[in-house]
């Protein structure tokens, strides 16, 4: 778990200063195994993070005449007392533990967009959102390519025309898909979602089956707002939104 994801989990902005010291020694601890940390540690954190930076002296004061803490083992160091972490540990019983949970920001999508949806859908948007924070930016765009997909096949699903994508027992491949969901304006998307459909096919084909090829931030971020947009109309015609 980064320290973003942390300040997220445990809404690290809406704690007091101390509160902050406390959890973020313990998220030290666990994710980064530090057994102890320094005022200017914690400040350089805060200060990086988009905190306040604290006054380091008043902020030392606060630490040593709390009862949450104790002398680290290096000089001018802390950490937290034992009370103390097994209370936190009780809290945050998979820090510092690998888990399934797919913990992304809106990067890409916005949660509001994809939230009671589907189950499956909802993964698939948190996994775009996680790989495009982590800097997965081939991982994002195939990503991104599959979910477009399986809207398509869902919203003709939803209208009762899933015949009208499929050869035999095997849909038709998605070239085909979108041009005839264009051609025939199934779902009566917008104009520009129509023009960008095959863009978000072909950067995901490139970075699926391009082996020169990689995706750069640059490229998502381009097409970010028109895919939001597409996604969003997609899940009105699948019945979804």
């Amino acid at each position: 778990m980064t320290i973003g994801q942390f300040i997220k989990k445990t809404d690290l902005s809406e704690k007091s200063e101390l509160e902050k010291v406390k959890y973020v020694g313990f998220f030290l601890l666990k994710e980064k195994k530090n057994s102890d940390f320094t005022v200017s540690e914690l400040s350089q954190l805060f200060s990086d993070v988009g905190f306040s930076k604290p006054n380091s002296s008043r902020l030392t004061d606060k630490i040593k005449k709390s009862r949450d803490f104790i002398k680290g083992t290096r000089n001018n160091s802390f950490t937290l007392h034992f009370k103390i972490n097994s209370e936190l540990e009780t809290e945050l019983p998979l820090l510092g533990e690998k888990s399934e949970e797919v913990i992304a920001f809106d990067t890409i999508l916005p949660e509001s967009l994809f939230q009671g949806t589907r189950g499956y859908i909802e993964k698939l948007c948190k996994q775009i959102n996680a790989s495009f924070e982590n800097n997965i930016f081939d991982g994002a765009a195939v990503l991104m390519r599959r979910l477009m997909e399986v809207l398509l096949v869902q919203g003709y699903d939803h209208q009762n025309r899933l015949a009208e994508i499929k050869d035999g027992n095997d849909l038709k491949n998605l070239n085909t898909i979108i041009n005839y969901t264009v051609s025939n304006n199934v779902f009566s998307l917008s104009k520009g979602t129509k023009e960008c459909l095959d863009i978000f096919r072909k950067l995901g084909n490139f970075s699926a089956h391009r082996i020169q090829y990689n995706c750069r931030k640059t490229e998502l971020k381009k097409v970010a707002m028109e895919y939001r947009v597409a996604i969003e109309e997609l899940l009105y015609a699948s019945g979804l939104k």
